[in-house]
């Protein structure tokens, strides 16, 4: 009796096997599941597939051109591929889009794109005499009516432009066009080039920092990149002489910054803001996804806030979040909408595995742009009350979570800022040796006590950019009538700018001039230890510059 049920079941279950490979078989040639079923096979691509890519030109001066299609039909992606800078001329690109269910057998979908002024069948082997369909711009697409060809993993789900010879991709099943798109005209304007998606989106999954077996973990800061659409221009290299004179910003700083990160293999990045030169960004996309993609692509997390530049583009502070918030390895995030600012967050660094507990809790705040009353506080804008109670009641929520409170070392905390703190402008707590006061710190001419704020929180170091040739320490001491009795209670960092598209210079201030540089915090949690110190650019680029203790047992100490 036993044998008998257990012959019939293992024949049941080669039947059921067979009848689901059958069905999924005919499925996939002729579309015998209803959608709520097919939606969710493995080979299916859910939303959108791209079935025709168009450009369409219009002119100031020809008042019949339109830049615009019929808009039921066609997708405008909002980008001048003249960068608004034509005089006459403007262009953009167009897609056709279909969620699966409402293709039909007139519909076509995309498989290839490539851009040029020669057939890919006749200028590439390998093509198999596969029909290629011209479009404007230079624009080839390769399409097929086939069944079930939107389930293919080579089907075009989502395009987009990017600008500059060197232009990258950082979004996970993206690829850019080798060849800029074919426009009458261009002038000085940057290359505009195609990037397409193959497959559904992919969500990238956020990192989780994580100090190491070894028990250390190392953050670099980065200053000041800002960045630009295209090349950009150098300010203020040194030394000038350099490779023949010949300078472009964005390429020099982020060989600079590759070369950086693969000698001290940080954990984390934090980009400190102005990480986007908005005045030569029109594109801001495409200077956010240079420095991203140089993160990426070697697996190492990082997180962001914002300066008094980035948002002075094409992309205002919270969709610059929203953009880097998506991005792989990415650990923005734009924070409570209750307080003022974009990306006013958190970050907890795990103990070594397995650990869920926290041991050290970095805070990343905005300081905004300009100040909002130029004729009391002229300058920059300042940390807002909101944001300091933010932070004051989130670091003592942290602190009596099971996640701080189970771990069993010295729990740490630093913070990141953009825009100095008025307390930068005490030269007396400047220590001498831990880098160079070269001009005024450009700080808020009101003071809204976020300094004190940070002490009373236990932040044991905050560390800032926004004055590009200042890479000093300065020493917060607590008050007391006898200069003996003062004890050390906050170090104030500077990074030093990073990007040959901000200023630099100060020749009659800094020998030689200013090379760019970094800052890297290296933590033993073991010790309860910060030390930090800088990489240069340019002279002794291995060396590890004004290296200083700044914390031991958990507390600040002086050098």
């Amino acid at each position: 009796m036993t044998r008998r049920i257990v012959r019939t079941s293992i024949q049941l279950g080669a039947l059921t096997l067979i009848v689901v490979l059958l069905v999924f078989l005919l499925d996939n040639r002729f579309r015998v599941l209803p959608d709520a079923i097919h939606n969710h096979l493995p080979l299916h691509t859910p939303g959108f597939v791209i079935t025709d890519i168009t450009l369409a030109s219009c002119s100031t001066i020809n008042l019949l051109s339109s830049c615009k299609l019929d808009a039921p039909n066609w997708h405008r992606i909002d980008k001048d591929l003249y960068l608004n800078k034509g005089w006459l001329n403007h262009a953009y690109i167009h897609i056709e889009r279909k969620q699966e269910a409402e293709l039909v057998e007139t519909d076509r979908v995309i498989l290839d794109v490539k851009v040029g002024r020669i057939d890919p069948t006749t200028s590439e082997k390998g093509q198999g005499g596969a029909k290629w369909e011209s479009r404007p711009g230079g624009i080839w697409l390769k399409r097929t009516a086939k069944r079930h060809a939107s389930d293919s993993t080579k089907a075009v789900t989502a395009v987009d432009v990017l600008f500059g010879a060197d232009a990258v991709e950082a979004r996970t099943g993206w690829e850019i066009l080798d060849q800029p798109i074919l426009i009458s005209n261009p002038g000085d304007n940057q290359e505009a080039r195609l990037s397409v998606r193959r497959g559904p989106y992919i969500k990238p999954e956020r990192p989780t920092p994580r100090v190491r077996k070894d028990g250390r973990f190392k953050i670099m800061q980065i200053a000041d990149l800002h960045l630009s659409t295209g090349l950009g221009d150098c300010r203020d290299a040194e030394p000038a002489g350099h490779n023949g004179g010949k300078c472009d910003a964005d390429i020099r700083t982020l060989e600079f910054l590759g070369s950086v990160l693969d000698s001290e293999k940080p954990d984390l990045v934090v980009l400190s803001g102005d990480q986007v030169n908005g005045e030569t960004s029109p594109d801001a996309q495409s200077a956010v996804f240079k420095f991203a993609e140089m993160f990426i692509k070697r697996s190492i997390p990082f997180a962001t806030i914002f300066g008094n530049h980035d948002d002075e583009s094409s992309l205002s502070r919270q969709a610059l979040l929203d953009l880097t918030q998506n991005l792989p390895f990415s650990l923005s995030l734009p924070g409570p909408s209750s307080v003022e600012g974009v990306g006013n967050y958190y970050i907890e660094v795990l103990a070594r595995a397995p650990s869920t507990h926290s041991a050290l809790t970095l805070y990343l705040l905005d300081t905004h742009g300009y100040s909002p009353d130029e004729r009391q506080f002229r300058g920059y804008d300042w940390l807002k009350k909101s944001q300091i109670d933010w932070f004051k009641a989130t670091a003592q929520t942290l602190k009596n979570s099971p996640a701080h409170v189970g771990y069993k070392h010295i729990h740490m905390a630093m913070a990141f800022i953009h825009i100095p703190l008025p307390e930068y402008r005490q030269e007396d707590d400047i220590v001498k040796g831990s880098g160079t006061f070269a001009e005024p710190p450009t700080a808020p001419g009101f003071n809204s006590g976020f300094k004190k704020a940070l002490v009373e929180e236990g932040v044991l170091a905050v560390s800032c950019g926004h004055d590009h040739v200042n890479d000093y320490c300065a020493l917060s001491k607590t008050e007391a009538s006898d200069p003996k009795d003062k004890k050390p209670e906050l170090w104030m960092c500077y990074a030093g700018g990073a990007g040959f598209g901000g200023y630099g210079g100060y020749k009659d201030v800094i020998e030689g001039g200013y090379h760019r540089r970094v800052r890297v915090f290296d933590f033993d949690m073991d010790e309860a230890r910060i030390r930090t110190w800088k990489r240069l650019e340019y002279g002794d680029t291995e060396k590890r510059v004004d290296e200083m203790l700044i914390a031991e047992g958990g507390k600040v100490v002086a050098p």
